[in-house]
């Protein structure tokens, strides 16, 4: 059992330590992760009882789009110690954005080294690797290859947010191939093929005649680490159009214009595919082992998008005793939403469900036997932060967060508190309404031309107007998930519990505004980290420590707080989803007029 007793900060010449008391009768190891780019130090404990065996942990780690995060996860699923690293985003024009394969293992590199400091190596089981599904490009000798028209090598990789294909995707979209049934009827500019065809007919001679593969960016970690240039299932089903029964379709990659790629075997895009969890080759490679200062030889897992990672680290856990009710129902009533610069909604079932503009079924992508689903909106943190930033009234808001010692986001919601009066916080936005997709509709319209509206804006500048703002465009995500969920259900999915975790699940006014607009509970992870869990998970499960993948999401994942709708509100936010529909009714209408002759 875990011991803890009274621990504080105390400041000792502009830095911060921790000052412990603990019993004796406790062994105490404190791990030192010194989070950069000006974060304190973090100390992070982990106490166990001297009769207790030795601990295992599995060590997780996580690219996302702005940073690098690792973890060491225990066998109980707790992180007792986790880092963050920034990396370099590169937008040379407009929708273009790349980065460097080279600056996201470094950052592994540092971010690995800090969680694992002072632990003993022979406790550490197995490495698991999540990352954004973006594009790796290298040569046959596996060094960088510009993809970019400066010839700047360490660029290397295509963004999954990087929009530069939409003409290579329209072509795609008007073959109307079968393999398109499985991304929801329309394959997204986000996906790989649309942008290998950029690069085959912008950068032939300088990348595409050079390449030597092509690597969706998980799968690339796990060649890093081991030498093995395995793909995961998961990765080359939901973003490449590969399935697990028939894998490469020839005809497709023909029809398209990349036959190249059909000449070779596939060896460019993978010929060897595993299953999320299984061992890769021998494991850690000794290169890859000193450079993360992991021991040599552990199993490394195949890896997940991180989208995935994070649905493996909720969506599995034991819900008993909270009143949900998913309690003794299948997984296949339960959503995990996925909430950081982007959102992903993850829903599984036993048997495939096609839903329109909704990417899937994909079999076997995040649960094992189980067909996943995968709804998504192309920019919600990142929304949020481009209304609140670019607000006229931002300056005074940045300082007033920074004299209250609080993030903006706290500050902002505590301001709304202030001004609702006797009203529920959202009813404040009656006559303010947005429809968010500024970076375009993902799901369930699948619509890039899409753009965003805001209506009900006044002259004001003032910080009421930016706290009602930031509402209104928090409600207008929540109700973008509540458009995606509708299209499941009348597709066949029957889903009545949300699992949600990332960086947005730690608003509590993002995760109130989605319980009572969708009318579902929420459920939190216990562990905010849910993401770095999942690749833990991962790990574990390539250690061979638990029998599945299910068995290990059912001991790691655990449930925090739940969130319960305020049915009373539903009135209001149903008349709220009407306006929200006829928000993108009235610009397909706008833009019909301007385009007639």
């Amino acid at each position: 059992m875990d011991l803890w007793k009274k621990t504080f900060w105390k400041e000792v010449e502009g830095k911060h330590s921790l000052i412990v008391s603990v019993p004796l009768s406790c062994q105490l190891v404190i791990l030192f992760c010194h989070i950069s780019r000006g974060l304190k130090e973090q100390v992070l404990l982990k106490m166990h009882s001297k009769k207790q065996g030795p601990v295992k942990y599995y060590v997780g780690i996580d690219v996302g789009s702005a940073s690098v995060r690792a973890a060491l996860v225990d066998e109980f699923g707790t992180v007792v110690a986790h880092a963050d690293q920034p990396i370099q985003i590169w937008e040379p024009q407009p929708d273009h954005y790349e980065q460097s394969s080279a600056d996201i293992w470094a950052a592994c590199c540092l971010v690995t080294k800090k969680v694992v400091c002072g632990v003993d190596a022979s406790q550490i089981r197995g490495l698991g690797f999540d990352a954004t599904c973006s594009l790796v490009v290298v040569d046959k000798q596996f060094q960088p290859l510009a993809v970019n028209c400066e010839g700047q090598n360490y660029r290397n990789v295509i963004m999954w947010m990087d929009h530069r294909a939409v003409s290579q995707v329209e072509r795609i979209n008007a073959t109307q191939h079968r393999v398109l049934n499985y991304v929801g009827g329309v394959m997204s500019v986000e996906m790989q093929p649309p942008k290998l065809l950029w690069i085959k007919e912008n950068l032939q001679e300088s990348c595409w005649e050079k390449a030597g593969y092509f690597f969706d960016l998980p799968d690339f970690l796990s060649w890093k680490a081991t030498g093995v240039t395995a793909r995961s299932l998961c990765t080359v089903v939901c973003k490449w159009t590969y399935t697990p029964d028939g894998g490469w379709d020839d005809s497709f990659w023909k029809m398209i214009g990349l036959e190249d790629l059909v000449k070779d075997k596939y060896e460019k895009i993978g010929n060897h595919v595993l299953s999320p969890g299984e061992s890769v080759g021998n494991g850690l490679m000794p290169e890859a082992a000193k450079d993360l200062g992991l021991p040599e030889g552990i199993a490394v897992a195949a890896s997940l998008i991180d989208a995935h990672a994070g649905g493996l680290g909720v969506i599995g856990a034991d819900v008993k005793g909270h009143n949900l009710p998913c309690e003794n129902q299948p997984i296949t009533s339960r959503v995990a939403m996925i909430c950081g610069t982007s959102s992903c909604h993850m829903g599984v079932s036993e048997t495939p469900i096609f839903v329109p503009g909704v990417w899937g079924p994909y079999f076997s992508a995040m649960v094992p036997g189980l067909w996943l689903n995968e709804g998504g909106q192309s920019a919600t943190g990142k929304l949020i932060d481009h209304v609140v930033r670019g607000h006229v009234a931002f300056p005074e808001l940045q300082s007033k967060a920074a004299a209250s010692a609080c993030s903006i986001y706290t500050y902002l919601n505590s301001h709304l508190d202030l001004i609702k009066k006797s009203l529920p916080v959202g009813f404040l936005t009656v006559d303010l309404h947005v429809w968010p997709d500024f970076h375009g509709n993902r799901s369930p319209l699948t619509d890039l031309t899409l753009k965003g509206m805001v209506v009900g804006l006044t002259l004001s500048r003032g910080l009421d107007e930016l706290a009602l703002i930031y509402l209104a465009t928090i409600q207008a995500i929540a109700l973008g998930t509540r458009h995606i969920l509708e299209a499941m259900k009348a597709a066949g999915h029957d889903i009545n519990t949300l699992f949600l975790c990332g960086g947005l699940s730690k608003n509590p006014l993002f995760v109130q505004m989605h319980a009572d607009i969708t009318g579902k509970p929420v459920v939190l992870s216990k562990e905010v980290e849910s993401v770095l869990v999942g690749a833990a998970i991962l790990g574990a499960c390539a250690s061979r420590d638990f029998a599945s993948i299910q068995e290990a999401m059912a001991k790691m994942g655990r449930i925090g707080r739940v969130v319960q709708p305020n049915h009373e509100h539903k009135r209001f936010y149903d008349k709220k989803y009407k306006v929200f529909l006829k928000l993108v009714e009235h610009q397909r209408e706008y833009r019909s007029i301007m385009n007639s002759s």
